[in-house]
């Protein structure tokens, strides 16, 4: 892809827990003549804070980091700024923060495997405007397009199954009535198209949509 027409460049927030990985971003960056890196964050948290203080053009963030993923950092810097261009960067173990980061407004993703490849069109694409989707991920997102996530209580519910937990000790763990349990389980069940809970987790855990 051609430099854009001469004039400031463009203003980046790198985000991103691995010292290495954002120096090596920063450095990529650094090196364009229309590109400079606005400031740093290694979480969620601090790309709340840094975003306003920087301003950038583009954000490039990791959706899994700890204190705050970068789904739900996109999604409260998207509310206060719905403007913001922000390129989510994963090494796609699924699809449900994807999916939840499409909702939310990404500008695009970056898979850790081909950064060295695309990370520079994929700036310069998000900055004109554009969406960058990469084959793999949209492929992914087709083959579950129209089956619902699991809500933030559901992933709770098959977290605790997924830790060997009966119905009542979830229960007790969640503050909520046994009935309530088994009612979450039937809707995660169809959610999923699950024969049992144990196969829920497996596909769950596979989509992303739980953690261990």
């Amino acid at each position: 892809m051609e430099f854009p027409a001469a004039g400031s460049p463009i203003r980046i927030l790198i985000v991103d827990d691995h010292p290495l990985l954002r120096a090596g971003l920063a450095e990529t960056i650094a090196s364009q003549p229309d590109m400079c890196v606005a400031g740093e964050a290694e979480n969620g948290v601090q790309a709340l804070a840094m975003y306003p203080l920087c301003r950038p053009d583009v954000t490039v963030m990791d959706i899994a980091m700890p204190e705050m993923c970068g789904v739900t950092a996109l999604l409260a810097i998207r509310r206060d700024f719905p403007a913001a261009r922000i390129v989510m960067l994963t090494t796609f173990k699924g699809d449900a923060q994807i999916q939840r980061a499409v909702q939310g407004g990404a500008a695009g993703f970056l898979l850790k495997s081909s950064l060295r490849r695309d990370l520079l069109d994929t700036i310069r694409a998000v900055h004109a405007g554009q969406r960058r989707i990469p084959s793999e991920i949209a492929m992914e997102l087709a083959e579950h397009m129209g089956r619902s996530l699991l809500s933030e209580r559901e992933a709770e519910v098959l977290r605790s199954a997924a830790a060997g937990n009966s119905n009542k000790r979830i229960a007790l763990h969640l503050a909520i009535s046994e009935e309530t349990v088994k009612a979450h389980m039937r809707t995660i069940l169809a959610k999923l198209g699950a024969n049992d809970r144990t196969h829920a987790v497996t596909i769950a855990f596979k989509r992303g949509m739980i953690t261990f």
